[in-house]
């Protein structure tokens, strides 16, 4: 069952059902049956074979929350109010991406501008995050904004 179901229930009751409903999925499942990727999320097949429409249901409104929860981010004044959105995101699969110091990589990286620097092992690396990036499990959500070094010699 996947972790943010944990604990969980639907109509708001105690681990206990979510216990026995689980349990129940276990005993119904087939031993043989591998675990198949279903979205980047490691599932039971007995899971999506019982209930396929409640996993995507589940599935659309984790979207919804972390779509929401990136939003807020944006928005929130307080440095402690978006690092602790971000402790949530985290412990739910959704990493915050600050590639300061990394090389530059336009395949992941949104270059927002560029900085002179007359260091040239540092030509081509990030600078500074201007906006934070997410990522969810490995797949990119929204790319960081940086500001890339150049170097002066080149600009020249």
């Amino acid at each position: 069952m996947a972790s943010w179901f944990k604990g969980k229930s639907k109509d708001g009751g105690n681990e206990d059902s979510t216990i026995q409903v689980e349990a129940q999925v276990i005993e119904n499942a087939d031993a043989a049956a591998p675990v198949e990727l279903v979205d980047d999320f490691r599932v039971e097949p007995a899971l999506v074979s019982i209930a396929p429409e409640l996993y995507d249901q589940a599935l659309d409104e984790r979207r919804a929350l972390v779509t929401m929860c990136l939003y807020a981010h944006d928005r929130a004044r307080s440095s402690g109010v978006a690092e602790r959105i971000e402790e949530g995101l985290a412990a739910v699969g959704v990493e915050a991406v600050r590639p300061d110091g990394a090389k530059f990589d336009p395949s992941v990286h949104e270059a927002g501008g560029t900085t002179g620097t007359e260091d040239e092992a540092l030509d081509g690396t990030v600078a500074e995050t201007e906006v934070v990036g997410f990522s969810d499990r490995g797949q990119v959500l929204r790319p960081p904004i940086v500001t890339v070094y150049t170097s002066k010699a080149t600009t020249a």
